[in-house]
């Protein structure tokens, strides 16, 4: 679906490095935010084999986009993994996202949701976003459900997506004002870490 191709330009911007993480990845995170991959590769190597979370992420990334390793899916999927089963929502957005569109796994879009949904869970944006639209268009076993997309997007718009605020626009106009209203209480009751509904009382299509 083309509405989903843009599923991994968030990518860089699901970084989400933070420089305290840990007292060595500091200097591993600054070395690649200012693009010197080597030293960051130097770093962050020991950090992820020790099984740091946010090191973990970052080798994924690094591998993923070919930044001072040899670009390599499958170890980008690899490190990514050992992030996201700790918990580590970036991580587990772009497992979903490897599984969307089947880079370096066979493409399982029920598998996308799983992973999708454990990241939209801690308050992802962009997990929320595209989780949103495997509601509204009925991708990978999601029912077609516009309430619970137009939450979503809600969701994730108050994050800071840009697009999510663009398509809950957009579903508005075929909605009732009861789903609108259900929606809105939907996401004005979600607390983050809690699971999300996965289906509403008005919305089903």
């Amino acid at each position: 679906m083309k509405k989903l191709r843009g599923v991994l330009c968030a990518l860089g911007i699901a970084l989400g490095l933070q420089a305290n993480a840990h007292a060595g990845f500091a200097e591993g995170a600054t070395a690649y935010n200012n693009k010197n991959y080597a030293l960051a590769y130097k770093e962050i190597l020991p950090l992820a084999k020790a099984g740091n979370t946010d090191a973990e992420h970052l080798l994924g990334l690094m591998y993923y986009m070919g930044r001072g390793v040899p670009q390599d899916y499958k170890e980008a999927l690899y490190w990514h993994r050992k992030a996201a089963v700790k918990g580590k929502a970036d991580a587990q957005y772009v497992v979903g996202a490897m599984y969307y569109t089947g880079n370096a796994v066979i493409q399982d879009h029920k598998e996308a949701v799983t992973w999708f949904r454990k990241a939209a869970e801690q308050g992802h944006p962009e997990a929320q976003q595209v989780l949103g639209l495997m509601y509204r268009y009925h991708i990978g076993g999601m029912p077609q459900d516009n309430v619970i997309a137009y939450m979503l997007w809600n969701l994730a718009a108050a994050g800071g997506n840009s697009n999510a605020a663009e398509q809950r626009a957009a579903v508005a106009k075929g909605m009732t004002q009861e789903q609108i209203e259900e929606g809105q209480a939907l996401s004005s009751s979600w607390k983050r870490g809690s699971p999300l509904p996965r289906s509403s009382r008005t919305g089903g299509g």
